[in-house]
C-alpha cells in the first residue's frame, strides 16, 4: 500500500496509501448502511424493504457515472478525476446528516453515488496502468485491504453511531474526513502535466463499451460480475435487520457482526499471492462461489447468531475469491483504454447490486429474510458453476 506509482501523464508521484485511504471512505459509506437500515426506517416511518431505497439511490447511480468517468479518467487524467470526484462526494455525504425525510437522503445518496463513481474504479484502472499483467492481482489485492478495512470499520463505525450518538453524525464525519483526503490529492495532482489531455471538446461516446462487448470473453466477465453484485450485496444488504429482528441485538453488536464479511477480505488480501499460486484463476472462482453459498445457506438455515460471525467471514473471503479474480481480468480486456473497460466492469456491478437490494427487498417483505438468503447463496453456486466452465471453454481455444 505504500507503494509510490506515477501516473502516465504527470511526474508527481501518489501514494496507493492516499488511494486507498480514499477508498476506505467510499466503502465506509457504502456500508454503513447496513446496520442503520432498520433505524432510519424506524425514524421515518418505513418499512426496511422500503428503506433499502437509500441503498439502490446510491449503487444505481455508482454503476451508472462509470460510463462518464472511465473515459474521462482516459482522456484528461485519473488522478484528477479521482480528486474532483472525491471533493463532490464530501460536500454531498456531509449535507446528508441534516436531512428531515427519507426523500430528501434518497436524493442526497444518489448525488453522492453519482460522485463516489470516480473514485475507486478509476484508482484501478491507474493501478492497471502501472503494473504489469502477473503482479496485477496482488497489487490489487494490496489495494483491496484499505476497500476491506472501510467494509470493517463501516460496520463497525455505523454500530457504534447508531447506538450511542446518531446515525446523522456518522455522515457528517465521513464528509469532513474524505475533503481532508482530497486535499492531500490535490496537492499530490496539481502539478501534474497535461501531456494526455484532449484538444478541443471532450465528447463522451458509447462506442467503446459497444465494441467490448463485441469479445466474448468480455461479456462473460461484465454479465458475471453483475449477478454477483445482484447476489451478494443485494442479499447481504438485510442481514442487519435480519439480525435484528430475529435476535434482538443491539446496533453496536449488529456492526461489529456485519464486519465478518470485511474480516474475510483481510484475510484473502494478506493471502492473495498464496492463493493464488495455488488454486489459479479458475480455483478461486470455483472456491469462491462454494464458500459464499455455504456461507449464505447456513445463515439462512441454521439461525444462530453466535454462528455468524464465522459464516460472514467465510462468504467474504468467498466473494473477495471470485471478485479479486473478475477483476484482475476486466483489468486486461483493453490495455489501451483501461479506464473504460473498468468502469463498464463497476457499472454492472453495482447496478446489480442496487437492482438486487430492491429485488431482494421485496423477496423480504413478502416472504422473509430466509428465502431471501437461500436464493442469493444457490444462485452464487451457479454464477462460479458457469464462470468456470466459460474459463475452461476459452483455454481450451488457445
Amino acid at each position: 500500500m505504500g507503494r509510490s506509482v506515477t501516473d502516465k501523464v504527470g511526474k508527481t508521484p501518489v501514494s496507493l496509501g492516499l488511494l486507498g485511504a480514499a477508498a476506505f471512505i467510499v466503502i465506509a459509506d457504502a456500508r454503513v448502511i447496513d446496520p442503520l437500515l432498520h433505524i432510519i426506517a424506524d425514524e421515518f416511518n418505513v418499512g426496511v424493504g422500503s428503506a433499502a431505497v437509500i441503498i439502490s439511490a446510491y449503487t444505481i447511480p455508482y454503476g451508472l457515472f462509470q460510463l462518464v468517468y472511465g473515459p474521462l479518467g482516459d482522456r484528461i487524467g485519473k488522478l484528477k478525476v479521482i480528486t474532483a470526484a472525491l471533493i463532490a462526494f464530501a460536500i454531498g455525504t456531509a449535507i446528508c446528516a441534516f436531512v428531515s425525510n427519507i426523500v430528501l437522503l434518497t436524493l442526497l445518496r444518489f448525488l453522492t453515488g453519482m460522485a463516489a463513481a470516480g473514485i475507486i474504479p478509476i484508482t484501478l484502472a491507474y493501478i492497471g496502468d502501472n503494473f504489469p499483467y502477473e503482479e496485477r492481482q496482488t497489487a490489487i489485492g494490496r489495494y483491496l485491504s484499505a476497500l476491506v478495512l472501510g467494509q470493517i470499520l463501516g460496520g463497525s463505525l455505523g454500530g457504534i453511531f447508531g447506538e450511542y450518538i446518531g446515525w446523522r453524525d456518522i455522515f457528517l464525519l465521513f464528509g469532513i474526513v474524505s475533503l481532508g483526503i482530497a486535499g492531500f490529492l490535490w496537492r499530490g495532482t496539481r502539478h501534474l502535466s497535461d501531456g494526455n489531455r484532449s484538444q478541443g471538446r471532450i465528447v463522451i461516446t458509447f462506442r467503446p463499451y459497444y465494441q467490448l462487448m463485441t469479445q466474448p470473453v468480455a461479456r462473460t466477465v461484465i454479465l458475471g460480475v453483475f449477478i454477483e453484485g445482484f447476489c451478494v450485496f443485494g442479499g447481504f444488504a438485510y442481514v442487519g435487520a435480519f439480525l435484528r429482528e430475529q435476535y434482538n441485538l443491539s446496533y453496536v453488536v449488529i456492526g461489529f457482526m456485519l464486519s465478518g464479511f470485511g474480516l474475510g477480505g483481510l484475510i484473502y488480501s494478506r493471502s492473495v499471492k498464496w492463493l493464488v499460486l495455488r488454486l489459479g484463476e479458475i480455483g478461486l472462482i470455483g472456491v469462491g462461489g462454494s464458500l459464499m453459498c455455504i456461507g449464505f445457506l447456513a445463515i439462512a438455515l441454521f439461525q444462530n447468531w453466535v454462528l455468524f460471525i464465522p459464516l460472514s467471514m467465510l462468504t467474504g473471503l468467498g466473494f473477495y475469491m471470485m471478485h479479486s479474480t473478475l477483476q484482475t481480468q476486466a483489468t486486461e480486456l483493453t490495455p489501451e483504454s483501461r479506464g473504460t473497460a473498468v468502469s463498464l466492469f463497476v457499472f454492472n456491478l453495482f447496478i446489480g447490486q442496487g437492482i438486487g437490494a430492491a429485488a431482494f427487498g421485496r423477496i423480504v417483505d413478502n416472504f422473509g429474510y430466509v428465502p431471501c438468503f437461500i436464493v442469493a447463496g444457490v444462485s452464487l453456486a451457479l454464477l462460479s458453476f458457469w464462470l468456470v466452465k466459460q474459463k475452461q471453454a476459452t483455454r481450451s481455444l488457445l
